[in-house]
């Protein structure tokens, strides 16, 4: 082999010189050492963050696993809205409605009401910190401007 590592190579069935010469190279292996023990990570309770009150993320702060936005969409596609629901709520970021169903369950309940998760709270307090007034309504009440979509922005 010479010093830039190509080689000719020749048909197995004709015994001709393909054109153009192939590189060639010294195969070697690694085990890498990534192992299950090491890997497997459960959580049932733990820590959340001070500000949007979502678990942490990761094995090394006992966090949760990430629900990203394309298994949300997978959900979606199912028509799984109720699965959906808890995971973006109660499983997250909703603390109200992550006590009601946990009283639930203790009570031998099979109920599950949502509120509103505190990633929208941030949400709502970053608008208003940029001078937006946000108001929230109920379903079915008309707003400042003029629809029922519950929500009314208004700069002041």
């Amino acid at each position: 082999m010479d010093r830039s590592g190509q080689v000719d190579l020749f048909d197995g069935r004709t015994g001709d010189k393909f054109d153009r010469k192939v590189t060639v190279g010294y195969i070697y292996m690694l085990k890498l050492h990534h192992l299950v023990d090491d890997k497997i990570h459960a959580r049932s309770i733990g820590p959340y963050s001070l500000v949007t009150q979502q678990p942490l993320g990761g094995k090394a702060q006992f966090g949760g696993q990430r629900f990203g936005e394309m298994e949300v969409w997978a959900l979606q596609a199912y028509g799984a809205a109720y699965t959906l629901q808890e995971m973006l709520t109660v499983k997250s970021d909703d603390v109200i409605g992550r006590t009601k169903v946990y009283e639930a369950i203790v009570k031998g309940d099979d109920s599950f009401e949502a509120g509103v998760p505190e990633s929208f709270n941030v949400l709502v307090k970053e608008m208003r910190s940029l001078g937006l007034n946000v108001q929230l309504s109920s379903f079915g009440d008309e707003d400042e401007d003029g629809d029922d979509d519950g929500i009314a922005i208004a700069a002041e």
